[in-house]
């Protein structure tokens, strides 16, 4: 009994062709196991597998703070940050003289821009952060510098590390050099002097960009070419010595900026900058312009009315032309003085005009002058006595005529008088004679108030832009582009200006059958 008991309790044995399959699950499943086993308890990576040559690569990839931080995880890898590409030193605004002197603590420099970097760094003071530069120059190996650059107060009793910190640039052969010294509790006459003639001895044939902001220069005939660099911007700097002189052994010249410069009177380039397609010349005291650059595409000017003459400039496709000072013909210099800006797809103009003289002249020029060009801006402030009298603003139509391909025309105005603020249309006005636009689509104006000029040029431009699809029109100032606080006209428009144009808007649109569009309009006035 006892042994039948046991054979009815036993569970039957599996057949041989169901037994197969669970074996090899089975082995399958300690397969997997010991092979997961395997991996986890082998040899894991590690930096010093790689390639000597290789590890400060990868380390380079870092930023600067982050890579000399790395480097203090082992033993091994203490000299990697040594090898880092961009050298990028920010003093913080504020400072705190409570510091270590951890390594990755004393470098307030990525190779970003990031402003995050000064939130997380150290606060250090001037002279820590000027002790930390060289400190860290003095550990880098000085090979394999890609950028070396430098932001910090530096007053010119600090020249001697000035010095210091460009020889090891031009050592190093850095191809991007950045000092912005600043110029915020000094006068330019306490500016730093940046010595050329340093990277011009060690290694100016291999400097491809140079940016200089708080310094002054000295160009000298002895300094031999720079034969690799192709951008220069000098922003808040004294020049001193022959500028032009230097320009004219940048032979590989692509982009020069001066902005805020001082020490030049003429800027005369008699040699050719065969290579530059790019010219910015920003509130930099200067009587007169004048360069040879055939490859030039963006010219860019601001600064009071002088003349500019930009010769063989046949590839030009961007030109900016700002004048800072009031003068009736400001738009007749921007179009007329300036011939080479005659093959430009895009033109921006920003002028401030007076009381229009009845007796100006407009010079004449051939119909079709600008060939090419596609798209105008004009930003333009009016002086008047009263803003219904005949003003600067109707040369405009003048200038259009000589752009028969014009598509898009965006023009902002701001009227500053003495006299009403509002004005009421002027009925029937027909404006100024202005030839037929046969490709002018788009047209925008800002600061439309309906003023007399305002109208007579949007009914020019109404009969004679045979194929325009919308003018829109804006009452409102842009801020962005005039500052609401500086001129506060934007609290009457709503209540006096407003409905006015989109008055005016209605009736002339169904006179010319073109549409108009109010920007900020209720909607039932439409």
């Amino acid at each position: 009994m006892a042994g039948a008991g046991e054979d009815e309790a036993a569970p039957p044995s599996p057949s041989p062709d169901r037994q197969q399959p669970m074996e090899e699950a089975a082995a399958a499943k300690r397969s997997r196991s010991k092979n997961h086993h395997g991996l986890a308890d082998g040899p894991s990576f590690r930096m010093e597998d790689l390639p000597a040559e290789v590890q400060p690569v990868i380390i380079s990839l870092l930023p600067l703070k982050e890579a000399v931080r790395t480097s203090m995880v082992s033993r091994s890898w203490t000299t990697l940050w040594r090898f880092h590409g961009d050298l990028c030193f920010n003093e913080p605004v504020d400072v705190d003289s409570n510091t270590d002197d951890n390594p990755a603590d004393q470098v307030n420099g990525t190779g970003t821009n990031d402003q995050s970097t000064n939130q997380c760094g150290t606060k250090i003071t001037r002279a820590k952060f000027i002790e930390t530069v060289n400190s860290v120059i003095q550990q880098h190996s000085g090979i394999g510098i890609n950028k070396f650059s430098i932001s910090c107060d530096l007053h010119k009793e600090d020249s001697h590390h000035l010095d210091r910190w460009i020889r090891f640039a031009a050592s190093s052969k850095a191809k991007i050099i950045d000092f912005d010294l600043k110029l915020f509790d000094y006068p330019v006459e306490e500016a730093p002097h940046f010595p050329l003639e340093a990277l011009d001895a060690q290694g100016s044939s291999f400097v491809q960009s140079l940016s200089l902001a708080g310094a002054s220069i000295k160009p000298s005939s002895g300094i031999c070419r720079f034969t690799v660099l192709r951008r220069l911007v000098l922003n808040s700097v004294q020049i001193f010595g022959d500028f032009p002189g230097l320009l004219a052994k940048c032979s590989r010249l692509e982009d020069l900026e001066i902005i805020r410069c001082s020490g030049v009177d003429d800027l005369i380039v008699p040699h050719k900058l065969d290579k530059l397609q790019k010219l910015l010349i920003a509130r930099t005291d200067v009587q007169m312009v004048v360069i040879h650059a055939a490859d030039l595409a963006h010219f860019e000017y601001e600064g009071r009315l002088i003349p500019i003459v930009l010769h063989g400039c046949s590839k030009l496709e961007k030109a900016t032309i700002a004048f800072d000072t009031t003068n009736p013909s400001a738009l007749a210099h921007a179009f007329n003085v300036i011939p080479s800006i005659s093959p430009v797809k895009i033109l921006i103009v920003r002028a401030i005009i007076s009381t229009y003289a009845q007796s100006l002249e407009l010079p004449l020029r051939p119909q079709g002058m600008f060939m090419h060009l596609r798209h105008m801006t004009c930003q333009i402030v009016v002086y008047c006595r009263e803003l219904n009298e005949d003003n600067g603003l109707l040369q405009l139509a003048h200038w259009l005529d000589t752009a028969p391909q014009l598509e898009t025309l965006d023009l902002h105005m701001l009227y500053l008088s003495s006299g009403a603020f509002f004005s009421a249309e002027v009925a029937g006005a027909e404006g100024p004679c202005m030839c037929r636009h046969d490709h002018l689509k788009t047209v925008f104006m800002g600061g439309f108030q309906c003023y007399k000029s305002q109208i007579e040029l949007a009914c020019s431009i109404l009969g004679n832009a045979s194929v325009l699809e919308q003018l829109t029109i804006e009452p409102r100032l842009t801020e962005a582009l005039w500052g609401e606080d500086d001129y506060g006209q934007n609290r009457d428009i709503e209540s006096r200006i407003l409905p006015g144009v989109c008055e005016w808007a209605q009736r002339t649109s169904k006179r010319f059958g073109k549409v108009i569009t109010v920007l900020d309009a209720p909607l039932n006035s439409e």
